[in-house]
């Protein structure tokens, strides 16, 4: 399929490269000015009857920090912790007023390995609040934020706190098979002889410890590798990946200097100093981001360290409710969850085109097209997996010979997507889905929209797609 899309989408028409500065430039200066005078669009709402309102009170999330940094003597339920903290603070949200808590993660601490309940109980909610733990590689969050909703809207529930957490400063580090095997028959050996047996079978291979394998477990390809060679199928090249890479940098440093990322919240980090906002946005320079050499497919490679996204720490959490219950309880909800997919496709060829396949997908399911949204936040894994997306959302011939439609559902317009940059961006996403919702929800405020929409791809060739609708300001 590789050698398909290569010679197919060859043709595609490129990304103008001047966009680049253009949007970086111009798309947070039009934000700025329509903070300043919001006019909300006046559209259907996308309300279905006999189905309650879902909405997003409030997002929180924790300063996402470079693994190995300020938080590395932590463990994932501190941030996740710190997070719900920050949300009951912010909100002033009772403590015993959840109906339930649920958190999304990648790579589980076996000590914490149901982060949501460890968290909760840390926080102070009631420990008659059930709490459950999801994982779904890079959008664990989304299943998170999802679960919520289907108890909300089911009946079942009418307040849930939903986020995710990774903590990529302490990955567990296995023993080999072979150590692990000979530990347990040690434990069960019952005489002195049956141990020093299983002792004097132990070799130096044995030694060899097991590091969390960071690529896919069908394919045996890391993502980085399935980036670059994604980049290539679809023509993407080096500059336009740089470019795209200095514009989110640019766009995230601007959206924090202007106050834009008030999810943020400040974190006391015992022993060491309180941290405020993320410390992986780092505008740079295109003479710069071109000196960098390939980093996984060498020496032709197009992705680069500049142009990836690198590892983080980090927590977020949302509270979201039946508009009906945070009404009677006193708030202003922020934004209406509407219509979600999650899709699946071939994870070694299109491992990264979830936001393609789902984005379609949530249109259709909300009677909107692309022409409808007014802002669009997706998840920044790769530059290169960002251009990919947008070249085969404009492909009449992907969508034909991969997705069954007639048609392209059409590439978003650039002065609408990602304003505030990628915000940090982190190799394990799985906090971006709460992250990019309560994003979205701002930028409708701020920008007078009414429609927003979120993608995201994920490990294993899954993706997730949803429509936020404003709520009525």
């Amino acid at each position: 399929m590789a050698s398909m899309l290569m010679n197919s989408l060859r043709c595609c028409p490129p990304v103008n490269p001047a966009w680049v500065v253009q949007y970086a430039t111009r798309s947070l200066s039009a934000s700025v000015q329509l903070h300043a005078q919001v006019q909300t669009k006046s559209k259907k709402t996308l309300a279905k009857p006999g189905v309650k309102n879902v909405v997003l009170v409030e997002g929180v999330r924790t300063p996402f920090l470079l693994s190995g940094t300020t938080y590395a003597d932590l463990m994932p339920h501190d941030l996740a912790r710190a997070a719900l903290q920050g949300l009951l603070h912010k909100t002033s949200l009772p403590k015993d007023a959840v109906d339930y808590i649920i958190y999304g993660t990648v790579i589980q601490e076996v000590k914490t390995s149901n982060v949501a309940r460890e968290a909760s109980l840390g926080a102070g909610f009631s420990d008659k609040i059930p709490s459950h733990t999801v994982t779904m590689a890079c959008i664990s969050s989304n299943v998170a934020m999802t679960t919520g909703v289907g108890l909300i809207t089911s009946g079942q529930c009418d307040t849930i706190v939903a986020g995710g957490v990774e903590f990529m400063s302490d990955v567990p580090i296995r023993h080999s098979r072979k150590m692990r095997k000979t530990m347990l028959a040690l434990s069960r050996a019952k005489t002195l002889g049956q141990r020093l047996s299983l002792i004097g079978s132990i070799r130096m291979a044995h030694l060899t410890p097991e590091l969390p394998a960071v690529a896919e477990f069908s394919t045996a390809e890391t993502m980085g590798h399935s980036a670059d060679r994604l980049a290539a199928a679809f023509g993407v090249t080096r500059l336009e990946q740089d470019e795209f890479a200095l514009r989110s940098h640019t766009l995230a440093k601007r959206a924090q200097d202007a106050g834009f990322l008030s999810d943020v919240i400040s974190f006391k980090v015992p022993g060491r100093d309180m941290v405020a906002k993320d410390n992986g946005i780092r505008p740079s320079s295109m003479e710069q981001l071109a000196k960098l050499k390939p980093a996984f497919i060498k020496p032709h490679g197009t992705v680069t360290a500049a142009n990836s996204s690198f590892l983080t720490d980090g927590a977020s959490a949302v509270l979201i409710m039946s508009e009906e219950k945070a009404l009677a309880m006193g708030y202003k909800p922020k934004a209406y969850l509407r219509d979600f997919v999650f899709v699946s496709q071939d994870p070694k060829d299109q491992l990264l085109l979830g936001p393609t396949y789902g984005t379609p997908k949530v249109l259709a399911r909300a009677g909107l097209t692309m022409d409808d949204i007014d802002v669009f936040e997706f998840h920044e894994a790769f530059a290169g997996q960002i251009m990919a997306n947008l070249k085969a959302l404009d492909s009449d011939w992907f969508a034909q010979t991969y997705m069954g439609r007639k048609a392209k559902v059409g590439a978003p317009a650039m002065e609408k997507f990602n304003l505030w940059g990628a915000v940090c961006p982190s190799a394990i996403r799985l906090r971006h889905g709460c992250r990019l919702v309560t994003t979205v929800a701002h930028r409708l405020q701020k920008e007078g929209g009414q429609y927003g929409l979120v993608a995201a791809c994920a490990a294993g060739g899954q993706g997730h797609a949803m429509v936020i609708e404003a709520y009525p300001q």
